[in-house]
């Protein structure tokens, strides 16, 4: 029996009881079983809560041409002239004893989705929940921006056969811009229970430099590329933990990584140590033998890399696929801090000093800072549960603090053009402007009205009449946010926990009719905006629309 199949039928069977509206399109229970699977990979594949997972979901058939089979699709923010994006395609077995392996016939229809849906020019079928995605891809590759993609083919099962490898290698993608991955029960698994503190040796090479400063120690070295790959090969994305760039192979084509790959190929690689900014790591205590004057067997506890974590990850992978070249003088400098007892603001200073110059994701950071606990606390007494540490499996209502983040900074900070393709930064340079002096009731309320508006979008029926609604639904939110302060009589500051639940309802009874307001006002403006009618508008000058700030100046409430 394998054990792991067990333990993820048993959590993808709870997340449909605990979440059935999620799975009311349908009664069949293996249908529901089957996009549960795709849910959970999606979660814990993007180290997302489930409620972010569901809005990427892409259901029913003709999704792009003949049963292209794209479950689900998430779009990143884009990054200079890059945006990353993960096509999942899921396949549940539900006999637990049966190994198969991923079905090859599927990787050729998502091959052949990739070229339909990549071409803005191409007219493509596909359901409602796809066409917006693809009108938002077509719209950021017409502003000359450039598609990263990731395909995850996921199941619990094995990997694709030598068929499958054909389909992807006869597709002839471009190396630097397409990647193929397989993921299964056993991966989930291993990022659902894989959190133990690392315990590791750190072979150094040559003359480190030791010194202890501030009541704190320091050790300044190089390290071969060898035990790199080693360390990751033991620990693997345990070693990442705490680092706010998790590698998920989709990263591992940009630009910096492939010259990486490209250093460590060719006759450059000696090199390598002067070329690279290093690798910085935490540990709580580190020893060694100082009677040794060189290449140090440094024994650390709690190891963790809190940058430089793509290097390593790119190190692995190519050390892996070039096993004969040799590597013995191949070194990278490395930086480990010794932070022992309550330093975790200490160790999120350093985080954010090491990544300032990369995009980064910092809601773990921010996660232990004074003002997500009190918001933690706060928003407990409304009767909600915040959520400010990330949790890819936990099912059930709660608000995620990176929900909050979106809802807040699109409706209260009057940011909806920003907060899509900015996420990113919405614990980093946006956090402050975004959570100063935020309170409970405000927090509640925006994720509620935000919430609304999300699920809105979907409706096959709205849709149909109203052509902007897979694209707006952070404008709407806002102008529903300003209507329901002013039916109210208040001014944003007044909105408090002594009015909070009057507040909500009056929206919870209201809420049809405020959507009405809110629409003819967006609509209005749209009109504006296009003089020929936003309905004549094809649909990825639509999505671009909402990306821009000069929609914002003729929005009139």
């Amino acid at each position: 029996m394998d054990i792991n199949k067990h333990i993820i039928d048993q959590r993808i069977t709870k997340i449909v009881e605990e979440n059935p509206t999620w799975f009311s399109e349908t009664t069949d229970r293996n249908k529901k079983i089957s996009k549960s699977y795709v849910l959970l990979s999606v979660s814990t594949y993007l180290g997302i809560e489930l409620p972010e997972a569901f809005n990427l979901l892409t259901e029913g058939g003709n999704d792009a041409g003949i049963d292209a089979g794209i479950d689900a699709l998430y779009i990143g923010d884009i990054t200079g002239d890059e945006f990353p994006v993960i096509l999942f395609q899921g396949k549940y077995k539900f006999n637990l004893e049966e190994d198969s392996n991923f079905p090859s016939n599927s990787i050729q229809k998502v091959v052949d989705t990739i070229r339909t849906i990549f071409d803005p020019k191409k007219s493509v079928i596909k359901n409602r929940e796809l066409a917006s995605k693809i009108a938002e891809i077509s719209s950021l590759i017409s502003d000359a921006k450039i598609p990263i993609i990731k395909c995850v083919f996921t199941n619990n099962g094995l990997k694709w056969n030598d068929e499958g490898n054909n389909h992807i290698k006869n597709a002839d993608f471009p190396e630097d811009q397409i990647l193929f991955e397989h993921y299964n029960h056993d991966d989930i698994v291993h990022k659902i229970t894989n959190n133990k503190p690392v315990k590791a040796t750190i072979r150094l090479s040559g003359v480190s430099i030791a010194e202890d400063y501030n009541f704190k120690r320091v050790i300044i070295g190089k390290i071969s590329v060898t035990e790199i790959k080693t360390l990751f090969d033991n620990h693997g994305d345990n070693l990442l933990q705490k680092n706010v760039r998790r590698y998920l192979g989709l990263k591992s084509k940009n630009n910096v990584n492939l010259a990486i790959k490209e250093t460590l190929k060719n006759d450059k690689k000696e090199n390598f140590y002067f070329y690279n900014n290093g690798i910085t790591m935490v540990c709580s205590k580190f020893s060694y033998s100082g009677l040794q004057k060189t290449d140090w067997a440094v024994i650390v506890e709690d190891l963790q890399i809190i940058n430089g974590g793509q290097t390593c990850k790119t190190i692995q992978n190519t050390l892996t696929e070039f096993p004969n070249i040799d590597y013995s003088n191949t070194f990278v400098l490395v930086r480990l801090y010794e932070l022992s007892g309550d330093t975790q603001d200490l160790i999120t200073d350093v985080t954010l000093a090491t990544n300032s110059q990369n995009p980064v994701d910092l809601r773990d950071l921010r996660a232990n800072d004074n003002i997500q606990r009190a918001l933690e606390v706060d928003v407990k007494t409304l009767g909600f549960t915040y959520k400010r540490i990330r949790d890819a499996v936990s099912s059930g209502d709660f608000i995620p603090s990176s929900v909050a983040a979106e809802a807040i900074y699109a409706i209260w900070r009057e940011k909806p053009q920003v907060t899509k393709f900015s996420k990113n930064s919405l614990f980093g340079k946006y956090y402050d402007q975004i959570f100063k002096d935020i309170n409970a009731a405000q927090l509640v309320t925006a994720v509620l009205v935000y919430r609304y508006c999300d699920n809105l979008r979907r409706k096959e029926n709205l849709i149909e009449q109203y052509p902007h609604m897979p694209y707006s639904n952070y404008f709407l939110s806002m102008i529903i946010g300003k209507l329901l302060l002013i039916d109210n009589k208040l001014t944003f500051n007044k909105l408090n926990h002594s009015v909070f639940s009057i507040v909500i309802d009056y929206f919870e009874k209201n809420k049809e009719t405020l959507f009405e307001r809110a629409n003819n006002i967006l609509i209005k403006t749209l009109n504006k905006y296009y003089s020929e009618g936003y309905e004549n508008i094809e649909l990825r000058r639509l999505s671009a629309t909402f990306r821009r700030g000069d929609l914002m100046e003729l929005i009139e409430i």
